[in-house]
């Protein structure tokens, strides 16, 4: 059994308007669907404990394929900061061209930036900034391996699942 491709990562927004406006306006992410949940499934499956709890769940479309599904509860928690330390999630990438004209375009829409393009080792640009909740998003260009991704990606898998990364796949009492 595998899985067929990626689908979606989720977040919870504090507004549901300006989550869906700002990944419309800032990326191109146009909202192709939205729900309101109904109260005894907040209370049951989510585990809202609140009299009238509510729950707007959006999707919205990734330039390529993914979504992003967004969660707007009321009551709702307070944001909490991401620690890249911490076991969970960090962030969500896109992957884009020319970094060094994204950073300045985001930057000119005020943006929140964390930090400027840096180039990694294996020499690919990326840089992250926040949405309008915190939540991280990363903006990366692969570059020479954006091909290499799409067409020798599968191959790659499994060449390297046989080779250089084999001790990854081993069961931990095999490893022992």
């Amino acid at each position: 059994m595998k899985v067929h491709s990626f689908s979606h990562v989720a977040i919870t927004v504090s507004d549901f308007d300006e989550a869906v406006r700002f990944y419309w306006e800032t990326f191109g992410c146009p909202v192709v669907g939205v729900s309101d949940t109904p109260t005894h499934r907040v209370r049951t499956f989510f585990g809202v404990d609140a009299p009238e709890p509510t729950c707007r769940i959006g999707w919205i479309r990734v330039p390529g394929g993914a979504t992003i599904e967004i969660f707007e509860f009321d009551p709702r928690q307070p944001a909490a900061d991401v620690a890249w330390n911490r076991v969970g999630m960090t962030h969500i990438s896109f992957n884009v061209r020319d970094t060094h004209a994204w950073h300045a375009y985001l930057a000119g829409r005020g943006v929140e930036i964390v930090s400027r393009p840096e180039q990694s080792p294996h020499g690919q640009f990326f840089f992250f900034v926040k949405d309008p909740d915190g939540n991280l998003i990363e903006l990366i260009d692969l570059r020479h391996m954006r091909p290499v991704l799409k067409w020798l990606g599968p191959l790659g898998g499994l060449v390297f699942r046989h080779s250089l990364y084999r001790r990854h796949y081993r069961t931990k009492s095999a490893t022992r």
